[in-house]
């Protein structure tokens, strides 16, 4: 027993316990989670040792009440009657309720990823450019959006992207455009678009000029517009292709 305590005395100096729980065969099974953010990591693939994540090696039939599950049940029906592995099993199959400082800070990247989605993806339907992401982060506070933190988000996006175009007109558009680099930038400047973009009909001229078409979200249009010109000083022709 780590420092000697009991397990009674764990639970009993703890007001709020964090608990893993595996219910089968009419029998619950419970563990004591001493670190929440790595039982998370944990959760979504990550190699951890239990030791590391485990309060105390103990399953439990009910964990707040300090009563210990017997050995018979837990072999039974979790497969194992030792400890760690149970423990394992528990935690990968029972549910695990996030603290609510886990809810914010999965809730505040969720709300991040969301927002540079549509700035990166979609655009004002008038203007054909990129909405600020300030704008976007106000929308979204008028719209009251909810953001689940267990779901992923991309399988959020059409729901909340709906409840947003009320108040945010959204396009998905795409902005196509037929792009020139003199010769003496060709090399470099054609290199390191071709790293980030997918670039078609590619024709490269005599005078080693080379020109091809990019097709990408419209909202992305002023920053490939900035990056071409940086890469080319200004002397690339851009041409949109309607």
């Amino acid at each position: 027993m780590p420092n000697g305590r009991s397990s009674r005395d764990v639970v009993k100096e703890k007001i709020s316990i964090n608990i893993a729980r595996f219910k089968k065969g009419g029998e619950t099974f419970e563990i004591i989670i001493k670190d929440p953010d790595k039982a998370l990591e944990f959760r979504q693939g990550k190699k951890i040792e239990m030791r590391d994540i485990l309060e105390i090696d103990r399953i439990f039939k009910d964990a707040k009440k300090g009563e210990v599950q017997s050995e018979e049940n837990i072999k039974k029906w979790v497969g194992s009657d030792k400890i760690l592995e149970a423990a394992k099993t528990i935690l990968e199959k029972g549910e695990f309720h996030l603290t609510s400082e886990q809810r914010k800070r999965m809730f505040d990247v969720k709300k991040k990823k969301l927002i540079e989605y549509i700035h990166v993806n979609a655009a004002d339907p008038k203007t054909k450019l990129p909405h600020p992401v300030q704008r976007i982060e106000l929308a979204m506070d008028q719209a009251k959006i909810q953001i689940d933190p267990y779901t992923p988000i991309e399988m959020q996006m059409d729901k909340i992207i709906s409840q947003l175009r009320p108040i945010l007109p959204i396009s998905f558009e795409l902005m196509k455009i037929k792009v020139t680099i003199p010769a003496k930038y060709a090399g470099s400047g054609y290199g390191n678009l071709k790293s980030k973009y997918n670039l078609k009909n590619e024709i490269w001229g005599n005078d080693g000029s080379v020109t091809f078409e990019m097709e990408e979200p419209a909202g992305m249009k002023p920053d490939i517009y900035n990056k071409i010109n940086k890469l080319t000083n200004g002397e690339a022709e851009i041409e949109e292709i309607k």
